[in-house]
C-alpha cells in the first residue's frame, strides 16, 4: 500500500468523473463540455495518509472566444441623437438683435449728449440711428415666430440627402429657424388641409400647433419626418380622414401616416419612397 501511494503521488491523474460519481449523482451536475477532472494527492501531516481531492476544470470557450458586436447594439449607435450645437443665422433672432442695438445706441446717446460718456460729438448721430433701429428689433420681436425643437437620428441624417425629398428638406429648414409675421408654423399647409371654417372643415381656433419634428429611419430603411402637433380640440380620425391630403401636400414622393402621442399630441409621419 504504500507504494501505491507514492506512485500516485508522483503525478496528477486525470480521470472521467463517471468513475467517482452514482448514477444519482450524474442528473444533478450539468454536463461539462470540454472538461476535465483532475485527481490530486494531498498529504495528510497528521495521519501520514493519502487523500484525493476532486476539481472540476471546466473551459468555456464562449468566455474565450471574441465574439462580433450583435446587431442590437449597432442599431443603438445608428439610433442615437445627433447634437445641434452648429451656430448659424437661423438660430439668431433679429429682433433681439435690433432690440438690443437700439436701446444701447440710445443709451450711450443720451450719455454723451449730457457729457456722463465721451464721444459727444457723435451723440446726435447715435440718437438718430438708435430710435428706429431699436423700434424695427422691437416689431421684429413681436411678430417673431421661434423655431421648433428638432430630433435627428444618426441613421436618419446619414441618409438625409440622398433619400428626403426636396419639399422635406425645406419643411425641416423652414420649421427650425425664425420666421416673422406668421401665426404659426406651416400655417398655409394647415389651412389648405384643414380647411379652416369651410364645410367639412374645422374652426381657426381648433387647429393644430407645431411643437416639435424628428428624423428618423423607418424599418424598411426609409427617411421619415415625423411632424408632431398638439391639437386639444382634436381626434385622431380628424387627422386620418386628412391622411392623403398631408401626402399630396407635401408630396410627390411621399406616404403620409398619422398616429396618436402622448397627451394631446399627433404625429404625422412623412416618409419618402426614394430608397437608400
Amino acid at each position: 500500500m504504500p507504494l501505491r501511494a507514492a506512485s500516485m503521488a508522483a503525478a496528477p491523474l486525470y480521470v472521467h468523473r463517471s468513475n467517482f460519481l452514482s448514477p444519482s449523482q450524474h442528473h444533478q451536475l450539468p454536463p461539462l463540455s470540454s472538461s476535465t477532472l483532475l485527481l490530486k494527492g494531498r498529504l495528510n501531516s497528521d495521519s501520514k495518509r493519502r487523500r484525493f481531492v476532486l476539481v472540476a476544470q471546466a473551459v468555456d470557450s464562449s468566455s474565450t472566444s471574441s465574439s462580433p458586436p450583435s446587431t442590437a447594439s449597432a442599431a443603438a449607435a445608428d439610433k442615437s441623437i445627433v447634437s445641434d450645437d452648429q451656430l448659424s443665422l437661423s438660430k439668431i433672432s433679429f429682433g433681439v438683435v435690433g432690440l438690443g442695438s437700439g436701446v444701447t445706441l440710445l443709451a450711450y446717446g443720451f450719455g454723451a449728449y449730457f457729457n456722463i460718456l465721451p464721444g459727444s460729438e457723435w451723440s446726435a448721430l447715435m440718437l438718430t440711428y438708435g430710435f428706429p433701429v431699436a423700434v424695427i428689433g422691437m416689431a421684429l420681436k413681436y411678430a417673431e415666430l421661434k423655431p421648433v425643437p428638432c430630433v435627428t437620428y444618426s441613421d436618419a441624417e446619414m441618409v438625409r440627402e440622398k433619400c428626403a425629398t426636396p419639399v422635406l428638406k425645406q419643411v425641416k429648414t423652414d420649421v427650425t429657424r425664425f420666421r416673422y409675421g406668421d401665426e404659426q408654423h406651416l400655417d398655409e399647409a394647415l389651412k389648405r388641409i384643414f380647411q379652416y371654417g369651410q364645410g367639412g372643415g374645422i374652426a381657426r381656433r381648433s387647429a393644430p400647433v407645431l411643437q416639435m419634428i424628428r428624423e428618423e429611419v423607418t424599418e424598411d430603411g426609409k427617411y421619415c419626418l415625423v411632424l408632431a402637433f398638439k391639437a386639444k380640440d382634436l381626434q385622431l380620425s380628424d387627422f386620418e380622414r386628412r391622411q392623403a391630403k398631408f401626402a399630396s401636400f407635401f408630396g410627390p414622393g411621399i406616404t403620409a401616416e398619422v398616429g396618436k402621442g402622448a397627451d394631446d399630441l399627433y404625429e404625422v409621419r412623412l416618409i419618402s419612397n426614394t430608397q437608400a
